[in-house]
């Protein structure tokens, strides 16, 4: 508000509902919650430690004593695993072809997919599009603030209507009253009829009822715009009885050539619903091209060098026999014969990228449409606006000159009633078209995807 207290701007407004209001708190959740499942997705690429230890012994005999344990780094590249590990299995039952020396064998290794998921996989296919919808989830946090304000903005509007009938009323009632008193002490002295007065006092008597109907629509609009006041406890608080609304410059409400083109240009690039679409469109390329990965074969191809050392801190090279001579291979290949659930996937996700072409497609022309309608409402207001001023101006000649009749005694007072009423009502009108401007403008800001 200003220094006195009273006038409450639009600039008041969006500093309370913007730091304060409940549902622009709750839509900051939307990018947490989604930054909270890109971190999920970077846990499949955690390092993991594993082990086992299982001994049996019977009677007098060692049946097996065996020990595992691996260390597994999840590698970004290639969809390789780089794996460190040390295995130990002696006893007299143990598998040969398990069977380590009493020391037990070190390993180095790294498995490494050569067909399918070389160059995605699925951990990272939902780390890309754990990303993705980070992005989604930002648009539709602009999204949701956007409508948030917009709905603000055009309850303070209505607040200002509200306010200015209820100001032009009074200032009716008080002329009425002013008239009724003047008139009444001339009709006592035989100046004027006696019907006059009684004109005259029921031209009060209407205005006043007039007037307990916007003291109500006035307390109503307050209510309403309260609903988005909070303060900064969280807490709701209600606009103070004795708060006005700013003023405006009813002769400067003509929208800049070039806002048009503008407010296109930037709803083609930044319009959140736009946005949203590209997010989608950048999940589903990811979901294609993992599902183009999965027609290819499953070739893995792993390699282990093994060493009997225990202890990496032994002088080298004598105690550390990692060699070629001492290793594990191992090759796995998968390919289903026909198919069919990976071909029925990729052509499902290709329908979903065909659909999400044409939201887009219309989605882009309904934007332009939507902001140009808009515009055009904006501009349309403004000259009503001008030629209401013009209409006024000229209502006001007008009841001048009857009141100076009046004072001659060649008009009656029904006329100047009229002329006075007319003029309220032409009053009230401009109020009215300066409000349908301002929402127009609010709202050409909202279907550009951001806020005035």
């Amino acid at each position: 508000m200003d220094s006195s207290g009273r006038i409450f701007t639009v600039s008041d407004l969006e500093d309370l509902l913007m730091r304060n209001h409940p549902v622009v708190k709750q839509t900051m959740l939307l990018s947490e919650t989604a930054k909270s499942q890109v971190l999920q997705a970077l846990g499949k690429f955690d390092p993991a430690l594993y082990t086992s230890f299982h001994n049996k012994h019977f009677g007098n005999t060692p049946y097996y004593n065996q020990w595992s344990s691996e260390l597994k780094v999840p590698l970004w590249l290639a969809g390789a695993d780089l794996k460190v590990g040390y295995d130990r299995n002696v006893g007299a039952y143990t598998n040969p072809q398990s069977r380590t020396n009493q020391a037990g064998l070190s390993a180095l290794g790294i498995s490494v997919p050569l067909g399918q998921g070389l160059f995605i996989d699925s951990r990272r296919n939902t780390l890309w599009q754990a990303q993705a919808m980070l992005d989604y989830a930002e648009a539709e946090q602009i999204k949701e603030i956007n409508g948030i304000w917009f709905q603000a903005v055009s309850d303070y509007w209505n607040w200002y209507y509200a306010y200015k009938q209820y100001r032009l009323l009074v200032e009716g009632v008080k002329l009425a009253e002013t008239r009724f008193r003047a008139i009444r002490e001339q009709a006592l002295l035989g100046d004027k009829p006696t019907i006059d007065s009684v004109e005259a006092v029921i031209t009060v008597q209407e205005r006043r009822m007039e007037l307990a109907k916007y003291e109500i629509e006035l307390q109503n609009a307050r209510l309403v715009l309260s609903n988005h006041l909070w303060n900064d406890e969280r807490q709701p608080v209600e606009l103070p009885e004795q708060a006005i609304p700013e003023s405006i410059d009813q002769n400067i409400l003509v929208p800049r050539v070039d806002l048009l083109q503008e407010l296109l240009a930037q709803a083609e690039i930044s319009h959140p619903e736009i946005l949203q679409l590209e997010s989608k469109e950048l999940q589903l390329s990811f979901e294609e091209r993992y599902r183009r990965e999965l027609l290819k074969p499953k070739l893995n191809l792993s390699g282990t060098l093994l060493s009997s050392r225990r202890n990496f801190h032994e002088q080298l090279p004598p105690n550390y026999d990692f060699n070629w001579g001492n290793y594990k291979l191992g090759v796995e290949f998968a390919f289903p014969l026909f198919l069919r659930a990976e071909r029925g996937k990729l052509k499902e996700v290709r329908l979903k990228q065909r659909e999400l072409y044409y939201d887009q497609t219309i989605l882009g022309r309904n934007i332009r449409n939507n902001v140009t309608l808009k515009y055009n409402d904006l501009t349309a207001y403004s000259r009503q606006i001008a030629l209401q001023i013009e209409n006024i101006t000229s209502q006001q000649v007008l009841l001048r000159g009857e009141l100076q009749k009046f004072d001659l005694g060649e008009t009656t007072l029904f006329i100047i009633n009229s002329r006075e009423s007319k003029l309220i009502d032409m009053q009230i009108k401009r109020e009215e078209l300066v409000v349908n401007y301002q929402k127009a403008l609010a709202e050409l800001y909202y279907k550009a995807g951001t806020r005035l």
